[in-house]
């Protein structure tokens, strides 16, 4: 493994910059000067959207910029020693204590724990006051890679900190006679630095106090789950978390104090009391669904619209395998039997079999299998969206009641409308359930029959009193709209062009996924008779396609030269990735540049999707790119329709690289920093 600080990174005594942005840039080019990233500006910009996200300055004077960034080459840390401090957003002032933490976007397991030694080591007082005190590059170095590699460093450098002295248990922390026994995790979205600080902060306040804390870093290296009977045996949990807690129906049932991880750093003691007080308290909030449920009266709370993005989104996530698995089979169906197969399938599996088959021969009796079990397959679309939904509200509990209410939705003719209120009534109703103070002989039958009895009822026979038929009335409206402008030429073209954009603006996230969802939940019901939901997802299919492929044709091909190594490296895969129908290939050339990227993939698309209701592209199959031809007609049109759109994307990134420099985009990416491109 590679030095990750040199002492050409090291700064000592200076003035990097007014504010944290000049300070974040001036690192951020230090270590592209030193050969360690090929690109300042991107690694400047991965590291500000992360800084807008939640500030990094920390009690102390300490501050920790840091990004995973496909710039990065090799795991690097830039440390500044400022003069004067700068304010990082810490409550006790500005820092004179600054690391740039600048990780590969694929940094190994290795690499990670080595920076999360770094970030640990901050929460040492020796730490820190032998890093203001030194006199030289090398000497500040020398205790870096002291704190990294204790046993490779000078004595004088690795001298670890004195440990506390044992504390005595006192009635204000402990629970019915004994220590007060509290577990705790600690997250952050990029798992190198909070995560460890908050960990390490929080078992130091927990050994002053005299509680038993045991503590379950959940960091991108990978995580050492907590034994469960340690969690058993817990009186309360922390989540002191940025991201959802992993697993985290194994701390079901527990009084939970839930923050962000900030709050696990900065007020490790106040988090510990507020843990005890509600292990004390009957009524506290209490683990019963994932994390974003779990209610609390401290830290900032997630909003109600990003909470309902990532419930839904966990259903579309969970559905596609059954959609995409599905779809390919009832594909080969339709390859190896042709397209009357969905006729008689049925029969021809009951009445022949491999020893007996049917007139048309082995392609007839093999298709009528593959597209009976893809159909089959396909038929759990709206019960797994949601069972997921509700799953994502109640975790386990809520996973019957909800893929019960989406089969009735089905019933009702609801469609993925119903199914997506039904799922949503059930998690609602399993989660307050969940949370009902139950005795404890109680306990065990909850979560596998009172909350699926209950849930079931209460969802599934609202969607069948109430909700079923209204919304069966609107999916039949908006199925007939739909139809009549596929019909219509002009509209076909506009629809087209909605499809298009919205595939390729956030390549693979909730707008996206709205479109692809949207395409699918029709699939079923598309034939010779009824074209329209075959052109939508023809439309999406190819759209989907267009980013990752184009930005292959514009960094292996046209104009290699205007990107990076590693750019040029990811291009490589894109071909393959864009080929599948995977938009997410595009997403390391959105993140180094999203407003020249998206822009460009947008227009490509919308051009890609007006050409395939030109052309009347139909897709029987909801997944596979190109490897799904047969299962595409015409052919032609949706080869030439992708080409178009490829190519005009292709030239537009190409363009905008060129004529549109950097500096005249800086202010508007520092707005749109804050908007993650989803991975």
């Amino acid at each position: 493994m590679s030095e990750i600080i040199t002492p050409a990174l090291v700064s000592l005594d200076v003035g990097l910059g007014a504010d944290k942005s000049a300070v974040i840039r001036t690192l951020a080019e230090r270590v592209v000067a030193q050969g360690r990233a090929v690109d300042a500006e991107a690694l400047y910009a991965d590291a500000w959207a992360r800084e807008q996200k939640d500030e990094t300055g920390l009690p102390g004077g300490i501050a920790i910029p840091h990004a995973r960034s496909a710039s990065v080459t090799e795991p690097t840390l830039a440390f500044a020693r400022l003069t004067p401090g700068v304010d990082f957003g810490a409550p006790d002032g500005p820092a004179d204590i600054v690391f740039l933490i600048a990780a590969p976007a694929g940094a190994d397991e290795a690499h990670l724990a080595v920076l999360s030694k770094l970030a640990r080591s901050l929460m040492r007082p020796d730490f820190t006051a032998g890093l203001r005190a030194a006199t030289t590059s090398d000497e500040a170095v020398a205790i870096v890679r002291g704190a990294i590699d204790p046993e490779a460093a000078p004595a004088a450098a690795a001298a670890p900190a004195a440990a506390p002295a044992a504390a005595v248990s006192t009635d204000a922390t402990s629970i019915n006679g004994h220590p007060a026994r509290i577990v705790a995790v600690t997250a952050c979205a990029t798992g190198i630095a909070h995560t460890f600080m908050a960990a390490d902060a929080l078992t130091a306040a927990g050994k002053e106090a005299g509680i038993d804390l045991s503590v379950e870093p959940q960091g991108s290296s990978g995580y050492q789950a907590l034994p469960q009977s340690v969690i058993d045996n817990a009186d309360a949990v922390i989540f002191a978390v940025d991201v959802d807690v992993r697993e985290q129906s194994r701390f079901a049932g527990k009084p939970v104090i839930r923050s962000g991880v900030k709050r696990g750093i900065e007020q490790p003691k106040q988090m510990l009391a507020e843990a005890i007080a509600a292990a004390k308290n009957p009524n506290a909030a209490r683990v019963s669904g994932d994390a974003s449920t779990a209610s609390t009266s401290t830290g900032a709370p997630v909003s109600f619209g990003a909470r309902i993005q990532r419930i839904l989104l966990t259903g579309v996530s969970y559905m596609i395998p059954f959609v995409a698995g599905g779809g390919l089979l009832i594909a080969l169906g339709f390859l190896l039997g042709g397209y009357d197969v969905t006729t008689d399938a049925s029969k021809v599996i009951i009445q022949n079999s491999l020893w007996d088959l049917p007139a048309g021969g082995l392609g007839q009796y093999l298709g009528s299998v593959f597209f009976m079990i893809g159909a089959t397959s396909m038929g759990f679309l709206v019960s797994a969206l949601a069972g997921y939904i509700s799953f994502a509200i109640a975790d386990r509990p809520g996973i019957a009641p909800g893929f019960v209410a989406g089969a009735v939705a089905v019933l009702m003719q609801a469609g993925f409308i119903g199914g997506i209120v039904g799922g949503l009534l059930a998690g609602v109703v399993a989660w307050w359930l969940g949370r009902l103070p139950a005795p404890r002989w109680l306990r065990g039958l909850m979560p596998v029959v009172i909350i699926p009895l209950v849930g079931s009822i209460v969802a599934s026979g609202l969607l069948v009193l109430f909700l079923g038929r209204p919304i069966a009335t609107l999916m039949t409206w908006l199925t007939d709209w739909l139809t009549s402008l596929t019909e219509s030429g002009g509209a076909a073209i506009g629809l087209g062009i909605i499809l298009g954009l919205m595939m390729c603006f956030d390549l693979g996230g909730p707008i996206n996924k709205v479109a692809y969802s949207f395409a699918v939940a029709g699939l079923a019901a598309g034939s010779a008779s009824n074209p329209a939901p075959l052109l939508i997802m023809g439309a999406v299919m190819c759209a989907g396609m267009v980013p990752p492929l184009a930005m292959a044709l514009a960094s292996t091909v046209l104009a290699r030269r205007i990107f990076t190594p590693v750019e040029r490296e990811n291009g490589k895969a894109a071909w393959l990735l864009g080929a599948s129908f995977i938009s997410e290939g595009a997403i390391p050339f959105a993140a180094a540049d999203p407003l020249r990227v998206i822009p460009a993939s947008m227009v490509g698309g919308a051009v890609t999707g007006a050409l395939c209701m030109v052309f009347g592209v139909q897709s029987y199959a909801p997944h596979g790119g190109i490897f799904v031809l047969f299962a595409i007609q015409p052919i032609w049109g949706f080869l030439i329709a992708l080409a178009a759109g490829t190519i005009v994307s292709a030239f537009l990134v190409v363009a905008l690289k060129r004529f549109v420099a950097p500096k005249e985009l800086e202010e508007a990416e520092q707005n749109l920093a804050a908007v993650a491109v989803p991975a």
